[in-house]
């Protein structure tokens, strides 16, 4: 951008140039002389201006200088258009539109280690979803391949999480390298969105009930969860193996939770009256809007919004239910 501005400003100062140059040499208006300028140096002028020796000699100096200047800057212009910064420029542009048109999607600020498997695991699943990140090389080497949706930008700012679609957003992820960050996004984004959903990384056990009172949803602890799991496979290893099933990248089965609002058709019926066993989706829980859980859910159990179905089965299936606009089916 900064070459095709200073190229803009020299044709300009060109035509600046020859513009007083007419003017003085001959008697010419300012209009007549930026005429003869314009058309002197883009090689189409005629002998109009000559109207003196000192006009022929200074249309002559103007010719051979200005036409060397004037190839160059087209030139620069030229190769600015086909170079890759213009294709940057329109890749940013196209990526803020697709952007600006998102709605219920996710934001997952940081693609270090843990970014990176997030949104590998929503696109795998079909989500809609942005990530952001400061380093601009790491984004364009990782997202442009994979076709993320990405921004440039420090998270912490409100102004970036807004470029993003916080306002529209259902949910977001804030894994930076430090729980400060972390804390500060969290803060940002529920001031930003009082609905949304936020789940943190928190690296230092003492900083979760910090995390739960800036307003994050839910606030996970890599260590303590690891070893929780590690734990798990010791006492009971075919239970985890079954389970992990769901999160095994390719499987064909799912586990997920479904929230009921009123305009979901599901409202008002019984769980044995929808086809989600049909389907190839099995309900294994429902918690009611006041807290209290069904697990299992007996079949005459009616469903109320407000209530959130828990989910397992076919990958498809689920998925689909979960991006269908008006709810699931009855």
């Amino acid at each position: 951008m900064k070459t095709v501005l200073n190229t803009v400003c020299l044709l300009l100062a060109l035509t600046l140039f020859g513009t007083v140059g007419f003017r003085v040499t001959g008697n010419n208006s300012w209009l007549e002389s930026l005429y003869l300028a314009i058309i002197t140096l883009t090689t189409i002028g005629s002998r109009d201006g000559a109207q003196s020796t000192a006009t022929m000699i200074f249309v002559i100096v103007y010719i051979v200088t200005g036409l060397g200047i004037f190839t160059f800057s087209a030139f620069q212009l030229g190769s600015w258009v086909v170079s890759a910064d213009f294709r940057e420029m329109l890749e940013k542009r196209r990526m803020k539109q697709e952007i600006s048109q998102l709605a219920s999607h996710s934001i997952v600020c940081g693609l270090g280690r843990m970014g990176q498997t997030i949104c590998q695991y929503l696109s795998e699943r079909n989500r809609q979803f942005v990530v952001i990140d400061r380093d601009e090389d790491r984004l364009v080497s990782i997202c442009r391949e994979k076709g993320w949706r990405h921004i440039v930008g420090d998270s912490t700012h409100d102004d970036v999480l807004q470029a993003a679609g916080v306002e529209r957003a259902s949910s977001l992820t804030t894994v930076l390298s430090t729980d400060g960050d972390n804390l500060f996004v969290v803060l940002s984004a529920r001031m930003l969105n009082s609905k949304l959903k936020i789940i943190a990384r928190a690296a230092d056990e003492e900083s979760i009930s910090k995390f739960e009172r800036a307003g994050a949803t839910r606030v996970v602890s890599p260590f303590s969860t690891g070893a929780v799991k590690m734990a798990r496979f010791m006492l009971n290893p075919s239970i985890e193996d079954f389970i992990e099933i769901a999160d095994s990248r390719g499987s064909e089965l799912e586990l997920a939770d479904i929230q009921l609002d009123e305009s979901n058709p599901l409202v008002g019926r019984r769980l044995m009256e929808t086809d989600l066993r049909n389907r190839g989706v099995m309900v294994i829980g429902i918690r009611r809007a006041s807290g209290a859980r069904l697990m299992p859910p007996p079949g005459d159990a009616v469903l109320n919004a407000g209530d959130c179905l828990f989910v397992f089965g076919n990958a498809d299936a689920v998925n689909a239910i979960l991006t269908e606009p008006d709810g699931a089916p009855v």
